[in-house]
């Protein structure tokens, strides 16, 4: 097999799959060529608990990927999630030397925003800019060439344990993977999922995944907060085994088959047939009393995360045009009336577009961050290898130490 220049990766390392996406940059957009796809059981709650079993998971998704797309794969985008994540704003202010704002300057603000007081044990995984103030002028997007004397910036700082992101990492280079970059899970699924409109007027997107729900409000083409819950599609199959009393693989197979989350919408004749254990005899059982136990806790899960928007003050932000839900657990039959019941706003379930090739594969809402992760980098001109706070604290003193030299110069 080949390797290729314009192939971009995206392993989208989740609790319940590991989902790897191959695109091919072309002329005309992004085009998918190969879908890999595996079973994940080194993860719990988005956090690797096992790295042997994540990274046989890993070879075997990426195998499968490589055959459909008849290449190599040696570096990838990588998704990450997990309770450790925390997201906050940030702000920086510095004086223009010159009447002109430049590229220099616009790192120095980016500095000056990004430079708050982080523990040891936590690692810097995006320091993305909500907008640039001029002189007190907001909403300014891009302030390169402008004039002005002092500049402002507002940046989203999200931060995640060191720990965890090495040993997602240490996964990537133990299945002979290069890392280019680790991207929080629902900034990459935005990507794939939102229209420009949503991200513009003001949306919440909430991504289902098996061990957790992630959270970002976007407004004003912007990122405004992000938020990760440790609560996903994992809690409702454990709720089923419970309540139904079957084993967990049976569980999930209900809640695929049959699952539903509005009790009042199911005619009372409807059952569900129970698989037979230990050579006992299998059950039929009404349909509604599976939708008794899923209702509730997809009303908590939604409460909790309509709990973290007020409390953020992005109430308002996503009045305008709603919630989106993707990830695995959003094809939960019921699921966006819930929502809207919950947080009183519009609410749709996000199918990944704007990519071509396999779209009729990836045109489901599993696939929203490994499509999402592809685009992702698609954008990103430096290809860069990712590393862990020592390397990156030295890079930038020797940046720093070769812009101080050239202003000397």
């Amino acid at each position: 097999m080949k390797r290729k220049d314009n192939l971009v990766v995206g392993l989208d390392i989740g609790t319940t799959k590991i989902c790897v996406v191959v695109a091919e940059i072309a002329d005309n957009g992004v085009n998918i060529v190969g879908i890999g796809s595996h079973p994940s059981s080194g993860l719990r709650r988005g956090m690797v608990v096992n790295i042997d079993a994540t990274v046989d998971s890993i070879n075997k998704a990426v195998s499968d990927a490589e055959l459909m797309a008849g290449c190599e794969i040696s570096s990838v985008y990588v998704g990450i999630a997990g309770g450790h994540i925390k997201g906050f704003n940030s702000n920086g202010v510095i004086a223009i030397k010159g009447k002109e704002i430049t590229e220099a300057d616009l790192e120095r603000v980016k500095e000056a925003a990004s430079a708050v007081a982080i523990p040891m044990d936590r690692e810097v995984i995006h320091s993305l800019p909500q907008e640039y103030i001029i002189d007190g002028e907001p909403g300014i997007q891009n302030p390169v060439g402008m004039a002005g004397v002092r500049l402002e910036a507002r940046m989203h700082i999200v931060t995640g344990a060191v720990t965890s992101v090495q040993n997602i990492v240490k996964c990537c280079h133990q299945a002979g993977l290069d890392v280019c970059d680790i991207v929080l899970e629902p900034i990459a699924s935005c990507e794939s999922v939102l229209t420009p409109e949503e991200r513009e007027v003001g949306t919440g997107l909430i991504d289902i995944g098996g061990g957790t729900t992630d959270l970002a409000v976007f407004s004003g083409n912007t990122i405004r907060h992000s938020f990760v819950l440790a609560l996903g599609g994992n809690n409702m199959t454990n709720d089923i085994s419970v309540g139904l009393r079957v084993p967990m693989a049976e569980a999930e197979r209900i809640k695929l088959d049959f699952g539903t989350c509005l009790a009042e919408s199911i005619p009372k004749d409807q059952v569900i047939e129970l698989a037979s254990v230990g050579g006992r005899k299998g059950r039929r059982l009404p349909r509604n009393i599976l939708a008794e136990i899923l209702e509730p806790r997809v009303e908590e899960l939604f409460a909790l995360v309509n709990r973290e928007i007020e409390d953020a003050g992005m109430k308002e932000d996503i009045s305008s045009a709603g919630i989106v839900l993707t990830g695995g657990a959003s094809l939960l039959q019921g699921i966006c009336e819930v929502a809207e019941s919950v947080f009183q706003v519009p609410v749709r379930r996000g199918i990944p577009h704007g990519v071509s090739g396999l779209v009729d594969v990836v045109s489901n809402p599993t696939f929203a961050t490994g499509v999402g992760l592809v685009l992702y980098g698609a954008k990103d001109e430096e290809r860069k290898k990712f590393r862990i706070r020592d390397s990156n604290v030295f890079n930038r003193i020797i940046s720093r130490m070769k812009q101080w030299f050239k202003e000397v110069w």
